[in-house]
């Protein structure tokens, strides 16, 4: 027994017993139910009521015909033991009784939102996804695909009410689930009495026990500001909490960190991207930090966590950063939206002495044919760095440009430290931007009165001719070893 697999034919999806459902008509007595010679019975008592008797009539037949599905075991309560009440969820959908998604709003007592929706890669149908709302007002968001029958992944993501019947819905738990129906892991956010996100608990197989715990906004530690030149990182944070880190961050005469968050509005620049999943954010700004603290250990490192929710906000960022006296600016960022970085550009345009390295990115191409912003914004305080091998060549995966791209460095299989304060290596653009931010720190360093012109135009000297490519794909060569003297 295992995950129930619907079919989709168009609009409408072919349950068990002939029925189908659809967000509106497909045929039949009912406007989202079409019976055929082997009614599928749970459908009927779920179905929208809009031909009344017709409904009606039918749901009774059902409930006579089989009652026993009609007493269904009662799901345990999301308030008092929500991981007993997402094995339910999951064991629910691995009996065909039941009915699949649709048949799963009688069990939970739930409204359908927006029906049952088919996953679809091309023109491939690879799963579904539903949203149930709860009679308490919480969210069950549940997704089911894979490649074939034996191969599915059930994800169930539960979402909370905070306050009242107008609160927010917020991102409280997910469990994955496999073809056999049994819960392979868990995650649940626990926040603070202000509704902050507070840390991540990991749990292991059925939910049974709590595995591990990491935090998601922790305070920055206390410590005494360094000299050194200032570099801005603007990214997705970094773990402070990792005492290399907590070393180096430019800080008040009080000790307060000058990093801030621009996603949450806080102090706390904590390196976390959840843009794809809350509940498995993506932490990549550590790992960019700890290259440009290796190449150049002598820097204040600055650390803003970028605004995704507004990036209106990124021209507050650049002024923060002047305001903090820095003169070099690493920007790992990169989007395929040129209205992102509209307020970014005016506030760089009038910061010619602030130095903004950018990513070309990491997308495979040619960003002279594919634009990639903000790297195809020609100012004069833009350096945009590639990725390279050490060979010379374009990295596995990243972009290039002959008129878009100033420079290539390697930065193929880098050693990192990780966000858990492990180790790991590392391939990217990104990394090409921590590697010419530290040269340009070690530049300004021996040359403290140098401005964004003079820092450029030192490195593009460094530039040479790049040895493995038949022609130039970059507009003034490749660097072979950032971390040389010059």
């Amino acid at each position: 027994m295992g995950i129930f697999l619907p079919e989709f034919r168009g609009k409408c999806m072919v349950l068990p017993g002939g029925a189908q459902m659809a967000g509106r008509r497909c045929a039949g007595l009912c406007p989202t139910v079409l019976l055929t010679s082997r009614p599928f019975p749970r459908m009927l008592t779920s179905m929208i009521r809009t031909h009344r008797r017709c409904c009606a009539a039918l749901a009774a037949i059902a409930v006579f015909a089989f009652p026993a599905l009609s007493m269904a075991q009662k799901p345990p309560s999301p308030e008092k033991d929500l991981n007993a009440y997402l094995r339910y969820v999951v064991e629910q959908l691995c009996i065909p009784a039941v009915g699949g998604p649709v048949g799963l709003t009688q069990r939970l007592g739930a409204i359908l939102v927006d029906g049952v929706r088919p996953i679809q890669i091309g023109n491939n149908t690879v799963g579904w996804r539903a949203n149930y709302r709860l009679r308490n007002g919480d969210e069950l968001r549940a997704r089911q695909q894979g490649l074939d029958a034996k191969v599915q992944t059930l994800t169930m993501d539960y979402y909370k009410l905070f306050g009242d019947d107008d609160g927010e819905l917020l991102p409280y738990m997910t469990v994955v689930a496999n073809a056999e129906c049994q819960v392979v892991n868990g995650r649940r956010i626990r926040y603070d009495k202000d509704g902050q996100q507070e840390r991540l608990l990991v749990y292991g197989p059925g939910l049974e026990t709590m595995e591990q715990s990491e935090p998601l906004n922790p305070p920055v530690p206390k410590g005494r500001d360094v000299r050194g030149v200032t570099v801005a990182l603007f990214g997705t944070g970094i773990n402070y909490t990792l005492p290399a880190f907590a070393a180096r961050l430019a800080r008040a005469p009080n000790g307060q960190s000058l990093g801030y968050d621009f996603w949450d509005m806080d102090s706390r620049p904590f390196d976390s991207d959840p843009s794809r999943s809350p509940f498995y954010p993506l932490r990549y700004g550590t790992q960019i930090a700890s290259v440009l603290l290796k190449e150049a250990p002598h820097i204040r490192l600055l650390p803003y966590r970028y605004p995704e929710p507004d990036m209106t906000l990124m021209g507050d960022m650049v002024r923060a950063a002047d305001f903090n006296h820095a003169v070099i600016v690493a920007m790992p960022l990169a989007s395929n939206d040129k209205g992102d970085w509209n307020a970014f550009l005016q506030a760089v345009s009038r910061r010619p002495n602030m130095l903004f390295i950018i990513a070309a990115g990491n997308d495979g191409r040619d960003i002279d044919a594919q634009p990639v912003y903000p790297a195809v914004f020609h100012l004069e305080n833009f350096l945009v760095v590639a990725a390279s091998t050490a060979k010379g060549r374009v990295a596995p995966g990243a972009n290039w440009g002959k008129n878009n791209v100033d420079i290539m460095v390697p930065a193929e299989n880098l050693d990192v430290t990780t966000f858990y304060g492990g180790t790991a290596r590392a391939t990217g653009a990104n990394f090409a931007v921590a590697r010419v931010a530290a040269l340009a720190a070690r530049l300004l360093r021996h040359n403290p009165r140098w401005k964004a012109a003079q820092i450029k135009a030192a490195i593009l000297k460094l530039a040479g001719p790049t040895p493995s490519e038949g022609q130039s794909v970059v507009k003034y060569g490749w660097i072979k070893d950032p971390e040389a003297d010059f």
